[in-house]
C-alpha cells in the first residue's frame, strides 16, 4: 500500500513538473526596450477607452496618434529625468550641496514638464470625445481612473 502511494505521488510530481517549470519567466529573455514598452502601454490604452467609451474607429485612429506622439515626444524628457538623477546621486555620494540643489532643480522641472505634456494630450484627446463621451470621462475621472490604466506614479502619462 505505501509502495503504490510512493509511486502514485512521484508520478504526479512528474506530470505536474512542466506546468510549474513553463510558468516561469524565462531567464535570458531580453529586457522590453522604452519604445515596446510605449507601444504596448498605447494599445492596452486605447483598448480600454474604446471599451468604456465605446470609440469610433475614426477616433481609435486619432487617439493612437496623440498617444504615439506623447510618448515619442515623452522619451526625451525620460532621458533627461535619468541623466538628472545620476546627478543628484553623484553629488550626494560627493556631500555637493551645489550639484544636489542644481539636480533637484532640473528634477523639478522635467517633472513640470512631464506634467504639462501629460495635460496637454489628455486634452487632445477630450477634444475628440463626442459631448457623452466627454460626460462619461468626467466621470471615470472624478472616480479616480485619470484616462483608464497606464497612469500612476511614475508611469508612462499615457
Amino acid at each position: 500500500m505505501k509502495k503504490t502511494a510512493l509511486i502514485l505521488a512521484l508520478a504526479c510530481a512528474m506530470l505536474a513538473a512542466p506546468a510549474m517549470f513553463a510558468q516561469a519567466p524565462a531567464a535570458d529573455a531580453p529586457p522590453e526596450n522604452g519604445a515596446a514598452h510605449g507601444q504596448r502601454m498605447i494599445q492596452h490604452r486605447l483598448a480600454y477607452m474604446t471599451t468604456v467609451l465605446t470609440l469610433t474607429t475614426a477616433q481609435q485612429t486619432q487617439v493612437k496618434n496623440v498617444l504615439t506622439a506623447a510618448v515619442t515626444n515623452g522619451a526625451s524628457t525620460h532621458g533627461s529625468m535619468k541623466t538628472a538623477h545620476d546627478s543628484l546621486k553623484t553629488a550626494i555620494h560627493a556631500n555637493d550641496a551645489a550639484g544636489m540643489e542644481q539636480a533637484a532643480t532640473t528634477i523639478g522641472n522635467l517633472m513640470a514638464q512631464e506634467e504639462l505634456a501629460r495635460a496637454k494630450t489628455e486634452a487632445a484627446i477630450y477634444q475628440l470625445l463626442t459631448p457623452e463621451q466627454q460626460t462619461k470621462m468626467a466621470a471615470l475621472e472624478s472616480e479616480g481612473h485619470r484616462g483608464g490604466p497606464g497612469r500612476g506614479p511614475g508611469g508612462p502619462g499615457l
